[in-house]
């Protein structure tokens, strides 16, 4: 299967809920990655954000597409 995605994470199923229509499945990430993102310069600045600094990333995304293997 072809997909248009460039982070790629492994996981493994952990949970599922299933519902009449939807479904709700849970993963554990098991394979680090490093991820980027590409924001204005004025919000580098504003969030004071230096090489070796320790963030929270915010995944925001609308959907998380499982690939099974």
């Amino acid at each position: 299967m072809k997909y248009g995605t460039q982070n790629n994470i492994v996981a493994k199923v952990k949970q599922i809920k299933n519902g009449d229509i939807m479904s709700q499945v849970k993963f554990d990430v098991t394979t680090p990655h490093e991820m980027s993102s590409v924001l204005t310069t004025d919000s580098v600045k504003a969030l004071n954000l230096k090489e070796g600094d320790s963030v929270q990333l915010i995944i925001k995304a609308i959907h998380v597409l499982p690939v099974k293997e």
